[in-house]
């Protein structure tokens, strides 16, 4: 289960995504360099034709060659979710996995119009198929966010069908089909004004995702012209009540995390919080600007939101131990603190806090400043720093 969304506006995208997969997955965050195309390249289950790719910002659970969500060097965003469709993804051969569309997209398209392009001609020419879990026979279609500077589209599937809705200002998606009949593209077996609802699975709980969506959508109807990085992350970090903890905000401004989930899926959070199910395990903010000489930016952190730093980086530089699974598991160490006992979230935020600000307010004023390719590097290389000493303290 996973979150993602978007806000567009004011000379700039704003894109966020929560991923939500088995508590115990190491999730880690590279950046993979332009590269040429060659004969064929190895996606999770398949080798399919390969073509040039950009280079590409992503965030990956370990054993897996797909991203959950990721940002390319043309500003183009992509994040997917996993919904409950009519057509059984356990009745298909192994192919694409979700992930590997993503990556895929990230890897080929310079626009959001481009990579729903992407995707869905490798829907159409492979299909989807296998488990997107590694120790369980978990497989699942996709539907997907992808956005750029100036629109989005949100995208759909079950099986090779789909349908797509372009976005001007804004949208949320989570694990659930959200389209009706406001598609404005489709595969050829969608009727022209089919309800696309129709492929939703009707016995599969929606309140696992509308609640979620409650709060991913307040977000964006807010505006693009009010929020910025700062307001994403706060709602990256939602346990149910409302946003809180942004970077810079009150340090003793705690929001605990939900002990359980009732009947009608109070609990099931947008900072996901299952003990022996589902956790967010990696979550990332990317500022995408319309303006060619802006920097690219992003904020990535591992592990669960609440009790994480989102570090800033300035892609292609970022400190290289967002790559190192040991380093997601110091995290994921204090998350199963929370989940134990959730009065100790405050005092981990006491930590984390003071540090997850000042780092965001030394990537504000090198971004204010123009600051060169090299300066952003040097910044790369001691932002971790800070992040390593505070987690020691904690006893991570």
């Amino acid at each position: 289960m996973c979150d993602t969304f978007c806000a567009i506006g004011s000379g700039r995208a704003l894109f966020a995504k929560s991923s939500d997969r088995p508590p115990d997955e190491a999730q880690v965050v590279e950046w993979f360099p332009a590269r040429p195309g060659g004969p064929r390249v190895s996606t999770q289950y398949l080798e399919i034709a390969d073509a040039p790719a950009f280079g590409v910002l992503g965030s990956r659970p370990d054993w897996l060659w797909g991203f959950e969500h990721g940002v390319n060097e043309h500003c183009v965003a992509v994040g997917n979710e996993k919904i409950w469709t009519v057509d059984d993804p356990k009745a298909v051969p192994p192919a694409l996995l979700g992930m590997d569309l993503v990556r895929l997209a990230l890897e080929r398209a310079r626009s959001a119009d481009e990579a729903l392009d992407v995707i869905t001609a490798l829907l159409g020419e492979h299909g989807q198929g296998g488990s997107g879990e590694e120790h369980a026979d978990e497989p699942y279609f996709s539907s997907f966010l992808v956005a750029d500077p100036c629109g989005a589209w949100v995208l759909e599937t079950s099986a090779r069908t789909w349908a797509a809705r372009p976005v001007d200002d804004g949208a949320a998606i989570s694990n659930r089909v959200t389209l009706g009949r406001d598609w404005t593209r489709a595969s050829v077996d969608v009727a022209p004004g089919a309800d696309f609802d129709r492929w939703r699975e009707p016995t599969a709980p929606t309140g696992i995702a509308d609640h979620r969506l409650a709060a991913t959508r307040a977000t964006v109807a807010t505006g693009a012209a009010a929020l910025g990085p700062r307001d994403l992350v706060a709602t990256l970090r939602h346990h149910g009540e409302r946003p809180w903890g942004p970077p810079g905000g009150d340090p003793t401004d705690v929001s605990p995390a939900p002990t359980g989930v009732d009947a009608e899926w109070h609990g099931v959070t947008v900072c996901m919080h299952l003990p022996g199910y589902q956790a967010t395990t990696a979550s990332m903010v990317a500022e995408l600007p319309a303006d060619p000489e802006a920097p690219l930016r992003a904020w990535a952190a591992l592990g669960s939101p609440c009790a994480s730093v989102f570090v800033p980086v300035f892609p292609p530089a970022l400190p290289g131990e967002l790559s190192d699974p040991a380093q997601w598991t110091r995290f994921s160490t204090l998350r199963d603190r929370v989940d134990t006992d959730g009065a100790a979230l405050a005092g981990i935020r006491a930590v984390l806090g003071p540090v997850e600000a000042d780092l965001w307010d030394e990537a504000d004023a090198l971004a204010r400043s123009g600051a060169a390719p090299e300066h952003r590097a040097a910044f790369a290389a001691r932002a971790w720093a800070p992040v390593d000493a505070a987690l020691t303290r904690l006893g991570a």
